[in-house]
């Protein structure tokens, strides 16, 4: 009877107990989270070199020389010889260019890019030099010969810009550009002249002019390019800039022609130059972004 007892008791606390357990709630794992992949984008920032060509728009030095002074019966020497260093010389400059550019994009509304980039190149063109000779006869038994030399060179170019695009893909990129120009500019001219008159003549002695310019100007700049991410933090660009330094003006020392015997002037004229700079860049670029990839919210899994 005792034995009966004792098992009725322990079947019911099992039942019991399985109940109870029943009742507890189990506690889940605690989620895993997995970020996505990173989410390609063009904002951040970037250096890189460039390299490529560059050619004058303006490929002319224009003289203009004002009469100042005439000895008496001298008035037609001072005119043709005006006339004669008043010309347009033709210099083209063209050669290579290379150096350097930093900049920062800013990607928006899913496919535009904005940003700014400023970029310092030299130009190894050397001084390009044109030459223009010309001969007239203003009175009978006289001849004025004239030869203008002119030289135009950049050493220097660089742009502070603004970039404004789209992206086509996800890795390429096609913008226009534009903003202000700087560069350090060179140009010289000289002027010869000699008055051939009749045998005996005290005014025959060569004489000449000369004047140059070196200084940097600020100018404009506009154009665009196309740029492919073709490897992680690595892009490529192509790029095509027109550039406008503005005109360049300076005077250059008298003209003047001198009697031999020491007895005055004959004729004197007052010289100047002009000449434009502007011109086009076409150039090849290799950039790397420092955070081209960007981080994706995080999504829990569970």
């Amino acid at each position: 009877m005792l034995r009966r007892t004792l098992l009725a008791s322990a079947g019911v606390m099992a039942l019991t107990g399985a109940a109870l357990a029943a009742d507890i709630p189990s506690r889940a794992p605690p989620p895993v989270y997995v970020p996505p992949p990173p989410v390609l984008t063009w904002t951040g920032l970037y250096i890189g070199i460039n390299a490529g060509g560059t050619w004058s728009n303006n490929n002319n030095v224009n003289t203009t020389a004002v009469p100042v002074f005439s000895a008496a019966t001298f008035a037609p020497e001072l005119a043709l010889s005006s006339a004669l260093a008043t010309t347009s010389v033709p210099v083209s400059n063209s050669g290579f260019i290379g150096g350097g550019q930093i900049g920062y994009n800013y990607q928006f509304a899913n496919s535009f890019v904005a940003g700014i980039e400023a970029d310092i190149q030299g130009v190894a063109s050397g001084s390009r030099t044109g030459t223009v000779f010309s001969s007239g006869v203003p009175l009978p038994g006289e001849t004025i010969n004239s030869t203008v030399t002119a030289s135009k060179r950049i050493d220097y170019l660089g742009t502070v810009r603004g970039r404004l695009g789209i992206a086509i893909t996800p890795t390429f990129l096609a913008y226009g550009t534009g903003g202000l120009a700087y560069g350090g500019l060179h140009s010289s001219v000289s002027i010869f002249q000699q008055n051939l008159g009749p045998p005996g003549s005290n005014f025959t002695a060569p004489f000449s002019s000369f004047g140059s310019l070196s200084n940097s100007r600020v100018g404009w700049t506009a154009g665009g390019g196309l740029e492919w991410l073709f490897a992680p933090n690595w892009s490529i660009k192509a790029e095509y800039l027109y550039y406008d330094l503005g005109t360049a003006t300076f005077a250059l020392g008298a003209l003047t022609n001198t009697f031999t015997d020491g007895s005055g002037v004959a004729y004197s004229s007052a010289p100047f130059a002009r000449t434009r700079f502007n011109g086009h860049i076409v150039r090849g670029g290799l950039n790397w972004h420092f955070n081209l990839w960007g981080p994706a919210p995080v999504v829990a899994k569970y």
